[in-house]
C-alpha cells in the first residue's frame, strides 16, 4: 500500500470518528481543503461513496460502516504499537479509559487513583460509571471492569478484588415491625428494594445458594434504583430490605444499625477483574494494571 493511500485511510477514519471535518481537520493537523481532497481520493480509489455530507454532519454510508469496521482495529494496534516504542524510553504516558460499575469504582478503583497519578504524572485516566455490559472494543475504552462471572471469554482479564459476598440486610426497627424472613421465599412478604438492571431493563432477580442449590427470587418493594448508593440509603433509613455486597455494608451491621438476614443463603461472587483485547494494552494501561492487580489483602 503506497502511503498516500494509508493516510487517506486515516483521514476517513478521523472524519467518521468525529462526523465533523473541520474538527478531523484539526485533530489531524490539516486544512480542510487538504482533508476532502483526501476523501474524495479514496472514494475515486473504492468506487463508492464512503460519507454522507450534510450541512450540519457527517455519517458513514454502509460501504463506510463497514470499511471502518475493518480500519479501527488495525488503526487502534498501529497506534498501540507507536505508543509502546515511544515510551521505551520514557515513563507512560497517555489516556487510559475505562468502564465499569458503581461499587467497583468507588470500592476498588477510587482509593488506589490519587498515588497512582502522582507516580505517572503523564497519565490521565478517564472513568465511565456504567451499570450495563458495554462493549469496549465498539465503545473505544481500553479496559473494563467486572465481576468474573460476567467477563467475556476472548479478553484478557486481571483480578483486582477479592471475591465479594452478597448480604441482605434490614434495621432493627423495620424487623420489629416485620418478621425476619428464614427463606429467601419469605422476601415475598417482605418490603424489597429492587435494582434495574442497565442492559436489559429488567429488575434483577436476586440470587441465593445453599447446599450446592442455586435459586433466583424475584422480590417487590415501593422502591426500584439503578444506584446502589441510593438503595443502600433508603435500606438504613428503615424502608426496606435490601441486598448488598458485605463489604458496603459491614460497619453498619457491625454497629448495630442494620441486621444480617439468610446469611446461610448469601452466595459468594468472583471478585471484579479488569479486562481488555491484547492490542489495546498500551504501556499506560500497563501501569494501570499494576497498580490495580489484586495482592490477596482483603481491601477495605
Amino acid at each position: 500500500m503506497k502511503r498516500d493511500e494509508l493516510n487517506d485511510l486515516a483521514a476517513f477514519a478521523a472524519v467518521a470518528d468525529e462526523g465533523n471535518f473541520t474538527r478531523a481537520a484539526a485533530k489531524l493537523g490539516m486544512s480542510q481543503s487538504a482533508l476532502s481532497h483526501a476523501i474524495k481520493a479514496l472514494e475515486r480509489r473504492i468506487g463508492l461513496p464512503l460519507l454522507i455530507r450534510t450541512t450540519r454532519s457527517v455519517s458513514t454510508t454502509e460501504a463506510g460502516e463497514r470499511l471502518l469496521r475493518t480500519l479501527r482495529p488495525a488503526l487502534d494496534g498501529i497506534a498501540a504499537e507507536l505508543a509502546s516504542l515511544s515510551d521505551l524510553h520514557a515513563k507512560p504516558r497517555g489516556l487510559v479509559r475505562i468502564t465499569t460499575d458503581q461499587i467497583a469504582a468507588h470500592w476498588l478503583i477510587q482509593p488506589k487513583l490519587a498515588p497512582f497519578l502522582r507516580q505517572y504524572p503523564d497519565i490521565t485516566v478517564e472513568i465511565n460509571i456504567d451499570g450495563g455490559f458495554t462493549d469496549i472494543v465498539a465503545s473505544r475504552f481500553d479496559a473494563g471492569v467486572r465481576l468474573g462471572e460476567l467477563l467475556e471469554q476472548d479478553m484478557i482479564s486481571v483480578r483486582i478484588g477479592p471475591d465479594v459476598k452478597v448480604a441482605v440486610v434490614a434495621t432493627p426497627d423495620y424487623l420489629a415491625a416485620h418478621p425476619a424472613p428464614r427463606a429467601p421465599q419469605d422476601l415475598k412478604q417482605h418490603r424489597c428494594l429492587n435494582y434495574r438492571l442497565a442492559t436489559a431493563g429488567g429488575l434483577y432477580a436476586w440470587e441465593f445458594t445453599k447446599n450446592g442449590r442455586m435459586i433466583e427470587t424475584r422480590v417487590d418493594g415501593p422502591l426500584v434504583f439503578n444506584d446502589w448508593n441510593m438503595s443502600l440509603a433508603a435500606v438504613l433509613e428503615g424502608v426496606g430490605i435490601g441486598y448488598c455486597f458485605e463489604h458496603q455494608v459491614a460497619e453498619h451491621v457491625a454497629s448495630g444499625r442494620l441486621v444480617r438476614l439468610l446469611e446461610d443463603w448469601s452466595p459468594v461472587f468472583h471478585g471484579y477483574h479488569l479486562y481488555f483485547p491484547d492490542r489495546r494494552r498500551t504501556p499506560a494501561l500497563g501501569a494501570l494494571i499494576d497498580a490495580l492487580r489484586y495482592d490477596g489483602r482483603a481491601a477495605k
